[in-house]
């Protein structure tokens, strides 16, 4: 029995069925399909020698167990060898990288299955048909491409979010014109009406002789003739005048109809934009619902912009803290649930149990479960995408009004994050604090917005004291310890009824987002508490190279850099941008006539730059585009600067106009 598993009698059956197809009457191989079939035997190959996959699976029985055998007498001494092993050990690495790692080793795999048959499908599909082959779109299945599909997708969402709120505030705009209008269309017909019963009061109060004098004319009495045609001509008028006012409040009821129709049309307008907006968040937050912890972790690493010093130590620091997080509940197979399934602490999903704060109260919004062998607490699936997007913009400058994608201010940062995981906010800090669900400092968690300086600041909590925000203090999204705060909404839980209550007063004096307050005396381009000149790095954002701006100044630069380069097809060019003391010291050494005395120079304050390539010409076509266009940017040339000017540099470009001091 052992001779039909040999070797040989399985050549003798494959033999045959090809000594029967060799006697077919079929065409010769072509040269397309022997490429073809060439390609499948490499293919099969490559399969075999794919990582993760036994050598000895592909060998007989016999000579299997023959080399397991050889296999355990050789590995047995180096397994007595437990020092060595122990002092080779590597570092356990963060829960989350353990994660991506053994996703890793799972998709290796089938990996070399794939790129064979991405190798042998398309040159079978040349060989056999007569159609040239249709290139397949390989779709991102790894945490890393779906943390970078997904943050396209939800940054489109919300470009398309803020485009309807636009338009919406247009439409409601709109709206309230029209009410207006159908308010003074009710009180002018209101008053027509009341002149048309004013009157008919009068002509009913009216004796017939007063109607119509007309008939108290006498032929006897030839004197009162005159005086009954006066008082005739009276009665006509005043006819006259009735019927006018019959045909105004005529009138004025159709323009009551056709306002009210206005603002019937205005308001459907309004309803079908706010629907609109609704069904699009409602499609952001399904997205999210089907977000990985482990994707998420990836999204909140993406598009980070480096800071400097000890703020890059802070948001790195907290931004492992939160991949680590993430990684826990990916590790212990943890899927955050929507927000409206944690609104009710009585009535969590299976496999969730309610958080409880320091006196035993539930806490709404969140949950707990069961990572390894401790509990975990469990945010909401918008809560998690929210805060990742927050981490993803560290290190965007600062710009008041700013809500995006390039620059925020602290309410513009907090809205982008929570509109990317599919719950609309206001712009505004205020109005953030206005809409948003109160919860005690003692239910304080990671995701909820904390308000300070009354309301005019607001960040994102990250846990460990610190909130995320973008401050204007520091020109920048960083991450910064809490302090002094005055009030903590969770936007995730339903809206209030009515609006919260204004935050008491604030005794630091700052302005919106942390902003510093104005000093008393003579105003100075100062800014930070820095001299000019001693800026330091960490204050500073880049703008390509060794230049760097002020973070608002660097934000206007890089658009009109960009606007630049689309225009005439190459890069802005800069010679200059901040200037320390020391360069303004080396700077006036090599040019004392141009440079400015050092201590003085308004590079010093990283709000100025020295543009070339043609710019620096004055009258050039790179120049006039400046002069046209740079404005936009909230740059603009002082008049000593302009040709012409007390000292010309046609190259000297100030975000804003700087007093020389």
């Amino acid at each position: 029995m052992p001779a039909p598993r040999t070797p040989a009698p399985r050549a003798a059956r494959t033999a045959r069925p090809a000594a029967s197809r060799s006697t077919a009457t079929r065409a010769p191989m072509t040269a397309q399909e022997a490429a073809a079939v060439r390609a499948l035997l490499a293919a099969r190959a490559a399969a075999g020698d794919a990582p993760g996959r036994s050598t000895a699976a592909r060998k007989p029985a016999a000579k299997r167990t023959a080399s397991a055998g050889r296999r355990s007498s050789t590995r047995r001494p180096s397994s007595r060898t437990g020092a060595r092993s122990r002092t080779r050990r590597p570092a356990r690495p963060p829960a989350w990288r353990q994660y991506l790692a053994a996703q890793d080793a799972r998709r290796w795999k089938h990996r070399a299955v794939v790129v064979a048959l991405g190798v042998v499908l398309p040159a079978i599909a040349g060989a056999l048909s007569p159609t040239p082959p249709v290139p397949a779109t390989a779709a991102a299945t790894d945490p890393l491409g779906l943390a970078a599909s997904t943050q396209q997708a939800l940054a489109e969402d919300a470009a398309s979010y803020r485009r309807l709120q636009q338009d919406l505030v247009g439409r409601r705009d709109a709206l309230t014109r029209a009410r207006a209008a159908e308010e003074q269309a009710r009180a002018a017909a209101t008053t027509a009406r009341a002149t048309v019963g004013d009157g008919s009061a009068d002509l009913y109060r009216m004796t017939a002789a007063q109607r119509s004098p007309v008939f108290g004319l006498d032929v006897h009495d030839a004197d009162a003739v005159t005086d009954v045609l006066w008082l005739q001509g009276i009665a006509e008028r005043a006819d006259e005048a009735r019927d006018v006012a019959v045909v105004r409040a005529a009138r004025a009821e159709q323009a009551v109809t056709a306002a009210a129709s206005a603002t019937l049309t205005a308001q459907v307008a309004v309803d079908a934009a706010e629907a609109e907006a609704e069904e699009l968040l409602a499609a952001v937050r399904e997205q999210v619902a089907e977000l990985s912890p482990a994707t998420t972790a990836q999204l909140a690493g993406l598009t980070a912009v480096p800071a400097a010093g000890e703020q890059q130590e802070r948001n790195q620091q907290a931004l492992h803290r939160w991949q680590d997080y993430l990684g826990t509940l990916a590790v212990a197979g943890v899927q955050p649930p929507a927000a409206a399934e944690l609104a009710d602490p009585a009535a969590l999903p299976d496999g969730f149990s309610p958080a409880l704060d320091g006196t035993g109260t539930p806490i709404p919004g969140v949950a707990l479960a069961v990572a390894g062998n401790r509990p975990v607490t469990v945010l909401s699936a918008e809560t998690v995408t929210a805060v990742s997007v927050a981490f993803s913009q560290l290190g965007r400058p600062y710009q008041a009004g700013g809500t995006g994608p390039d620059a925020y201010d602290c309410g513009g940062l907090t809205a982008a994050a929570y509109v990317q995981a599919g719950v609309g906010l206001p712009a505004a800090a205020a109005e953030q604090w206005a809409t948003g669900t109160p919860v005690p400092a003692s239910q304080l968690q990671v995701g909820d917005l904390v308000f300070t300086d009354a309301g005019a600041d607001v960040g994102v909590y990250v846990g460990e004291g610190q909130v995320l925000a973008s401050s204007a203090a520091g020109w920048s999204v960083g991450v910064r310890t809490l302090t002094g705060t005055t009030g903590t909404v969770r936007v995730t839980l339903p809206a209030p009824e009515t609006p919260n209550p204004p935050l008491p007063p604030a005794v630091t004096g700052n302005g919106a987002c942390g902003t510093p307050p104005a000093p008393v005396g003579p105003v100075s381009p100062m800014w930070g508490g820095y001299g000019n000149g001693r800026i330091p790095a960490e204050a500073l954002c880049s703008i390509g190279g060794s230049h760097a701006l002020r973070c608002d100044a660097a934000a206007g630069y890089n658009a009109l850099a960009a606007a630049f380069a689309q225009d005439f097809g190459r890069p802005l060019c800069i010679t200059d941008s901040y200037r320390s003391y020391a360069g303004q010291v080396a700077a006036y050494r090599a040019k004392p006539r141009l440079a400015a005395f050092p201590g003085t120079s308004n590079h010093g304050w990283a709000l100025a730059v020295d543009l070339c390539g043609g710019i620096n010409r004055g009258g050039s076509a790179e120049w006039q585009w400046m002069v046209a266009n740079a404005g936009r940017f909230g740059f603009v040339q002082p008049d000593w600067a302009q040709p012409g000017g007390e000292k010309p540099e046609a190259w000297h470009w100030e975000f804003g106009h700087l007093l020389d001091v």
